[in-house]
Order: C-alpha cells, then sequence, then structure tokens
C-alpha cells in the first residue's frame, strides 16, 4: 500500500489514510483523495477513489455532472451500464438497500394489517380515497395533530402540556373508534412508508451515476477481475482496450499487474 500511495502522491495528489472521510469509506476532490482509517480495506478503497481521479481528467467537471458512460468507455454500448450495475451490486452490497427494502415490506404488510382492520367496520374503505366518516371525527378532537405528527406536545395553558402519541391512541382517546385509530396508524405507516421509498430512490440514483459505476468497476478489477470480467464482458473487454491504449492515463500503471 505504500508504493502506491507513494505512486499516487508523485502525480501531485494529496493523500490521507488517517481521517474519517467524508464518504462512505473515502472520498476524492480537487487532487485530494481521503481514505477512511476505519475502512476495512483501505486499497480497495484507494484505487476507487484514484478512479474518480483518472475520471475527472477524461471528464472535467464530472464531480457535479456524474460524467457519462460515452465519455468513460468511448461507446453508446447499451450493455456497458448493465453490466457496471451488476459489478456495483458485486463490489458492494449497499447498492442493493437489502435493510431498507427489508424495512419497506414490513411497513407494507402493516399497511395492509391495518387496512383489513379497518374494513372490519367499513367495508368500503378505500386508501385512495376520502375516508369521510373519519374527517368527520377528527375534527373535534386533539387527535387530528396525529395525522401529521407521530408525537405531539400540546401546549394547554399556562405550565400544562399534553402529549399525544400514535402508540397511546386508545389511552389517550377513550372514545375513539378502533378504526379510527387504527387509519391513524395505518397514515403514519403511509408515511414512512414514502420516506423509505426516497431513501432507496437517493442511494440507487447515487450508486448509478456513471462516476461511480466507474469507480467501483475498477475497484472491482482490482480485488477480483474474473469475477467482474464474468459479470461485465462487454464492459471489460472495452475497458481492457482503452487502459492498453493509455486512455486511463496513469490508471494503467496501477493495474499493471492485472493487464
Amino acid at each position: 500500500m505504500k508504493d502506491l500511495i507513494n505512486y499516487i502522491k508523485s502525480l501531485g495528489i494529496e493523500v490521507h489514510t488517517s481521517t474519517k472521510a467524508r464518504g462512505h469509506n473515502g472520498f476524492f476532490l480537487k487532487n485530494r483523495i481521503d481514505v477512511s482509517k476505519n475502512a476495512p480495506d483501505k486499497i480497495p478503497t484507494l484505487i476507487h477513489e484514484f478512479a474518480h481521479y483518472i475520471h475527472s481528467k477524461i471528464e472535467p467537471g464530472m464531480e457535479k455532472t456524474g460524467g457519462t458512460l460515452e465519455a468513460l468507455f468511448k461507446t453508446d454500448d447499451p450493455r456497458i451500464e448493465k453490466e457496471l450495475l451488476a459489478v456495483t451490486h458485486f463490489v458492494d452490497e449497499n447498492s442493493l438497500c437489502k435493510k431498507l427494502e427489508s424495512h419497506k415490506t414490513v411497513v407494507k404488510e402493516q399497511i395492509k394489517k391495518c387496512e383489513s382492520i379497518i374494513k372490519q367496520d367499513y367495508p368500503k374503505f378505500m386508501r385512495s380515497k376520502k375516508f369521510k366518516e373519519f374527517e368527520k371525527y377528527i375534527k373535534k378532537t386533539d387527535a387530528k395533530y396525529l395525522m401529521k405528527y407521530d408525537r405531539i406536545k400540546l401546549v394547554k395553558g399556562f405550565w400544562r402540556t399534553k402529549i399525544y402519541s400514535i402508540d397511546t391512541i386508545e389511552k389517550d382517546f377513550t372514545d375513539m373508534p378502533k378504526a379510527f385509530a387504527t387509519y391513524i396508524r395505518l397514515h403514519s405507516y403511509q408515511k414512512k412508508q414514502t420516506r423509505i421509498s426516497a431513501r432507496i430512490n437517493k442511494i440507487k440514483k447515487y450508486y448509478s451515476r456513471p462516476t461511480e459505476l466507474f469507480a467501483r468497476f475498477v475497484q472491482g478489477v482490482y480485488t477480483d477481475s474474473e469475477r467482474v470480467r464474468a459479470l461485465a464482458p462487454n464492459a471489460y473487454e472495452r475497458f481492457s482496450e482503452l487502459l492498453n491504449e493509455g486512455y486511463y492515463k496513469e490508471l494503467k500503471s496501477v493495474l499493471a499487474e492485472l493487464f
């Protein structure tokens, strides 16, 4: 690793390996590479960030735009992106959002369960339509605040406050029909589902940026070139051609042992 760091530094790049880094395990910005001191595999992370450096030389401004696969592989072959995504999933399991997807599945099940309970008293209930009976009831009670927040603290005059929570609806509102309490919880689950979906979309958007696809591809080539070659035959072949032609500049020296 020391030789690799020295080589990268010889190119005029600052390399820091004793910080926490701003990215997951590292980051590249303006001729500076940071590899987190907590990174389990520092060399692959360093290779990943160095790939960003190479990309910045090929496509200036890629930090803001995310770059393009056309510039990185000098082709518009539609198979490249699909293959790079497969490599990304292999290199970084976080890109699959497994925990979030699992959490989303649980929330969906809770929503269906709530809907089933409500339909016991209101068979015509539909999530996509207004629940008129509920809306008529909720206007007359502080429970209306729980449609926006899962927990609320209301000030009732001097030094007197009241705390409401979706976890204690039946206790806080003893006269509330079961279907209505369930509807409030269903609404809370729907908001949670929306937040999870937004988070998943944000993560997937990040991982699908050309600059990230390229960096994880290069990282994968370094750590397990045969697996990457199997997952992305067309991308691998094109990358090899361009690498040997010198298109990826100093990256050829870094990967010299593999090619």
